[in-house]
């Protein structure tokens, strides 16, 4: 049924006109499965306002957070058949649909900072990724960032011998299942608008995220530790229904790119600033104990999930995990 409705949206939006008028703007759904005070919330909301601005109302932009259209597992679907036209999927999204290289930037401890990240999806390999999203319906707009992971539980996490036992929510992904598998843990894939109440209730025993995504879902108020490791990163990829995109007057397309590249740059400097306050108010609140790792221990986790790196090489390619590898080594804030 569900996709019988997304059908009809799908067939509704092609039998819409494509160029607009005075009284009928394009109208232009951006569908998220986060909160608007987020950096992708917030970028998204950026976006609406910039397109709305530079076309001068020939777009008119609907942004819908936290999943209030679609889920994690159904908006990709959604957007394939035009029921929504730009989502901004988080990297793991996209293995499921056939393209397994976004999970490269699952892989833990290969992204030490931003900088070396931003060489790697401004550079060479990421346009090079960006026009895999082509072949399945959608044009890859921008790589926006939500930030570096930390693991959070109820019971101290030090070591890897800590993780054995566990049940840790994750985004449906290999490398991430591989990850937890590894660590003795149990992973277990789920929508991200349902991880606060699987903690809540002990559904889960941990997770792992960035701080904005932990304190605006108020992830800290039920978990009772919190390990600094920044292990993993979660980035999204903005991306835009390739019929509507191909679509649009060559004008109005130039505009909403020009909206788009302001906005990233936007979206990319309130990540870092939100998990920043949002770090320093979960301190501030006290209701879950932050533990800062020795190098010792920080050197055990890498350790321990060094295999990952030859585990995953014939899913996500070797080629392209030793690209990034080099690309980001050496690199320094």
């Amino acid at each position: 049924m569900r996709k019988l409705l997304l059908a009809v949206a799908a067939a509704a939006l092609i039998a819409a006109p494509g160029i607009a008028s005075a009284q009928a703007p394009i109208v232009l759904k951006f569908s998220h499965v986060v909160a608007p005070n987020t950096p992708k919330g917030k970028g998204a909301e950026h976006f609406k306002v910039l397109a709305e601005k530079y076309t001068n109302g020939k777009v008119k932009v609907e942004v819908y957070h936290n999943s209030t259209l679609y889920k994690d597992k159904e908006e990709l679907e959604a957007l394939q058949l035009g029921a929504v036209q730009m989502l901004a999927p988080s990297n793991s999204k996209f293995g499921p649909i056939g393209i397994k290289d976004f999970e490269v930037f699952d892989l833990p401890f290969l992204l030490p900072n931003l900088a070396s990240l931003r060489k790697v999806t401004e550079g060479p390999i990421g346009k090079k990724m960006l026009t895999l999203l082509d072949s399945k319906g959608m044009v890859g707009l921008a790589y926006w960032d939500n930030g570096f992971k930390q693991m959070s539980a109820n019971k101290p996490l030090h070591v890897p011998a800590d993780y054995k036992g566990l049940k840790f929510r994750i985004q449906s992904s290999k490398v991430l299942e591989a990850q937890f598998r590894l660590l003795g843990a149990t992973p277990q894939v789920m929508a991200f608008s349902e991880v606060y109440q699987a903690l809540q209730t002990g559904v889960v025993d941990g997770q792992e995220n960035t701080p904005s995504n932990m304190y605006t879902q108020k992830m800290d108020e039920v978990q009772k530790f919190t390990t600094l490791t920044n292990h993993g990163y979660i980035g999204y990829v903005v991306v835009v229904n390739k019929k509507f995109w191909e679509g649009l007057p060559a004008d109005i397309r130039g505009q909403l790119t020009k909206a788009m590249d302001e906005s990233t740059a936007f979206a990319n400097k309130t990540s870092a600033q939100e998990n920043d306050e949002a770090l320093a108010d979960m301190k501030k609140n006290g209701k879950t104990t932050f533990i800062v790792p020795t190098p010792a221990e920080m050197a055990a986790m890498q350790k321990a999930m060094e295999p990952l790196y030859n585990d995953m090489a014939s899913r996500v390619g070797k080629q392209l995990i030793d690209d990034v590898r080099k690309t980001a080594q050496g690199v320094t804030n």
